[in-house]
């Protein structure tokens, strides 16, 4: 029994880290999170926008999200075909035409009090040197940016903030995945970690207890 009343102090000492660490893990961001299509499947694009001038028949997304970092955030969903979306838009010379796919993102990662609208897709047709900005601003209206560029609002939505920090209670998703599909959720390794650590912790301090008892008897 004193074992474990002195090994206690170690064990509340661990649990208050994992409940930081828990707390931690649980924090996000909200915004636009930008794609590109690449071979039939979405690819977290690694410039913004307004450095992207893509070719004439590229697909371009955004969704509104709420995620950690790139693994983290939602793909666009619905139709990112070219000919279909495009199919109306026909080439002209010294243009280019961008297929878009805009994802407003789920009432769960909406910003309190506002309801996103459904997702669209449009054709842009642009200057051949056109930004993926360029092309945005042209068929997507009014767009919203920070003093450092971010991208905050498409087609006005939201009405406000811009990516904010945020607590989100979801499981961290795993990487994305090579196909066009949401990723699901991953296995969360910090519980049985967690749990290691609490245990590792307890019985070093009772080993210690045992050995201090037995050195003065």
């Amino acid at each position: 029994m004193t074992a474990v009343r002195r090994a206690a102090p170690v064990l509340v000492a661990a649990l208050l880290l994992l409940a930081c660490a828990g707390r931690a893990g649980a924090t996000g961001y909200r915004y636009w999170s930008f794609w590109e299509r690449t071979g039939g499947h979405w690819t977290y694009a690694t410039q913004g926008p307004a450095s992207v001038r893509p070719d004439d028949g590229a697909v371009q997304g955004f969704r509104f999200t709420v995620g950690a970092d790139a693994a983290d955030a939602g793909r666009p969903r619905g139709t990112a075909d070219f000919d279909s979306i495009c199919a109306d838009t026909p080439a002209k010379s010294g243009s280019k035409r961008v297929a878009l796919v805009l994802d407003f993102g789920t009432p769960a990662d909406a910003p309190s009090g506002e309801t996103p609208p459904g997702g669209r897709t449009v054709c842009a047709r642009v200057p051949s040197d056109a930004s993926t900005a360029d092309a945005l601003a042209a068929v997507a209206g009014p767009l919203r940016y920070d003093t450092n560029a971010l991208l905050c609002a498409i087609a006005g939505y939201p009405h406000k903030g811009c990516g904010e920090q945020v607590s989100t209670d979801r499981e961290p998703t795993a990487a994305p995945r090579s196909d066009s599909s949401e990723s699901g959720s991953g296995p969360s390794l910090g519980l049985p970690i967690g749990v290691g650590v609490v245990a590792l912790l307890a019985g070093a301090a009772i080993w210690q207890s045992r050995r201090r008892r037995n050195a003065s008897g």
